[in-house]
């Protein structure tokens, strides 16, 4: 196979080349190079809205890429090792959604962890598909969930040998990695594809420090946000195929499906840009951005009052490894909460984290961080903590309620007409929708499965505690949306046929 060449940026030349034309465009987009929205152009720059281009000759078609998006792709393959990759403007949501829609039809079982992102429950309302969960083991000390384990995926297929199948999210948002090369070990072993959710991960392949990628060990097929840690801009993704387990052809078809026709050349441009940097100079800023990670790890860690998710982690069920470059901070040993670190990060000190939660807060540091950002962060926290009494406030994170029965697939709960009751008054009904709590990030319940006294029971525990819970259309979660008419279900022999075995 001929070594492609990591210096050449197919897409973002073809764009250049098209401004520097100096072509007059009669098409869309009708701002005509920012032309009728000057004061958004006076703000962005001329350039900016230049590059904001359609599909005409010479930039290629992003649904039937045979030109520079083709190439700008086979660069990307050949930059993370896979055999093949998609670009993607509609965020990694579209491309977990693609992977489930391409491996499931309705009915089909995928084995899931409990965790996943609500882009993978769109992926199940979309194509109809069967979840089987598996619940990922919680860290007490920070409250979040860490991944699922071989053991489990073993488990899981052995009960399930129809699973279509594996879903792994490799890294978790907090940067914890399961055993991903051997799940894909034992998944593989039955035959079954590898899924993995890599929207964290898409700066692994670059430095040996860091966990393997998706590709690296061994998966079918990864969703890798490109913006979020290699550099390119939001809703910008990868999409990553090897194997011969799945078809590319009905992969691309699939993404045509959900995908827009209308791609924007500036995200297509900076994937290609980001990519040709991580390919050229990857290791080298990823040495820098480690180098600043180890060095806030360990100023934080001096600082009384906070403790820092370290390497110990990794003796934990379900993660064998840390991306340093994720630093979750607890901030109990303060008295504050997480939401309360975040609010006084960003109005006082002009800091803005990734998330919060009851007990963290979460920062992310990547390659566009430098000492001088580093070092505010530093002094923000360390002025924050010095004002502090220390209350060693402790908040508890009770066990989970057990995974309710499921009455309903997602899709078919999706779709039932619902009216909107009282939490309260629930127990016993069908969910029309999720309540995810934060901390650990794991839906109490789903769309299609039965409502709990002890979900009732902890989602009023949670309140107390002020915890983060979404999921629902009522902000408050004092109404939850459940299913009008449960017993057309049963009569159709739904209940039995797809409750969790």
């Amino acid at each position: 196979m001929a070594v492609l060449d990591q210096t050449r940026t197919p897409v973002f030349t073809a764009v250049k080349q098209y401004i520097d034309a100096g072509i007059i465009p009669f098409h869309v987009p009708g701002h005509k190079q920012g032309r009728a929205l000057p004061e958004f152009k006076e703000y962005v720059g001329e350039k900016v809205l230049a590059m904001d281009l359609t599909c005409v000759p010479g930039l290629d078609n992003i649904c039937n890429p045979r030109d520079v998006i083709r190439e700008a792709e086979e660069l990307t393959a050949a930059a993370y090792g896979a055999e093949q990759a998609f670009f993607l403007v509609n965020g990694t949501t579209s491309g977990i959604q693609a992977m489930i829609l391409a491996v499931c039809q309705p009915g089909d079982k995928i084995i899931i962890p409990r965790n996943a992102h609500r882009s993978a429950l769109g992926g199940l309302i979309l194509s109809g598909a069967r979840p089987v969960y598996i619940e990922p083991a919680i860290n007490t000390d920070f409250g979040i969930s860490m991944g699922i384990t071989p053991e489990q995926v073993e488990g899981a297929l052995r009960e399930h040998p129809d699973a279509r199948a594996v879903f792994v999210i490799s890294p978790n948002y907090y940067g914890t990695v399961p055993p991903l090369k051997e799940i894909v070990v034992v998944a593989h072993r039955y035959n079954v594809p590898v899924l993995v959710d890599e929207a964290h991960g898409a700066h692994l392949k670059f430095h040996d420090a860091l966990p393997d990628s998706a590709m690296e060990a061994g998966a079918d097929l990864a969703a890798s946000s490109a913006h979020k840690l290699a550099g390119s801009m939001t809703q910008s993704s990868f999409l990553l195929l090897q194997g011969g387990r799945l078809d590319p052809k009905h992969i691309k078809a699939v993404l045509n499906l959900s995908q827009t026709t209308s791609p924007s050349y500036i995200l297509l441009a900076s994937l290609d840009v980001a990519r040709k940097q991580m390919a050229l100079r990857g290791r080298e800023l990823l040495e820098r951005t480690l180098a600043l990670a180890r060095w806030i790890r360990g100023e934080l860690a001096r600082i009384e009052g906070l403790a820092i998710m370290g390497d110990e982690v990794t003796h934990l069920p379900g993660c064998s490894y840390l991306d340093p470059t994720k630093i979750t901070v607890n901030v109990q040993g303060l008295g504050m909460t997480g939401y309360e670190m975040e609010t006084r990060l960003r109005q006082e000190y002009k800091i803005q984290v990734e998330l919060s939660d009851l007990y963290n807060v979460l920062l992310l540091v990547s390659i566009g961080d430098d000492e001088e950002t580093a070092g505010r962060l530093v002094a923000a926290f360390k002025a924050i903590a010095g004002e502090r009494s220390r209350k060693n406030v402790i908040r508890f994170c009770p066990p989970l309620p057990a995974i309710p029965r499921m009455a309903a697939l997602p899709r078919e709960a999706f779709y039932s007409q619902t009216r909107s009751l009282e939490l309260e008054q629930a127990e016993g009904e069908i969910s029309a929708e999720a309540i995810t709590a934060y901390p650990p990030g794991i839906p109490l319940v789903c769309p299609g499965e039965v409502i709990t006294r002890e979900i009732i029971d902890y989602v009023t525990l949670l309140k107390n505690e002020h915890a983060d819970l979404q999921g629902t259309e009522d902000p408050e979660i004092k109404y939850i949306r459940v299913l009008k008419d449960t017993v057309s279900l049963h009569e159709h022999g739904l209940a039995g046929r797809v409750g969790l075995a």
